[in-house]
């Protein structure tokens, strides 16, 4: 298993962090991993898989 960072997150995904924490809220986007108090990361299968379904979405 794999943590990215804020910044591996944007290379993958190229929404800013604004708009990645209005997804989480809105129960839209893989949920962070608090790794201390001042650092967060996500599950890179999960937000893998969160790519993927947008991929086999599109017409």
């Amino acid at each position: 298993m794999r943590i990215l960072s804020k910044r591996q997150l944007k290379e993958l995904v190229l929404y800013s962090p604004q708009h990645v924490a209005r997804l989480e809220a809105a129960g839209q986007f893989p949920k962070r991993v608090q790794l201390g108090p001042n650092r967060v990361g996500w599950i890179e299968d999960e937000i893998l898989e969160w790519l993927k379904l947008r991929i086999d979405r599109r017409v």
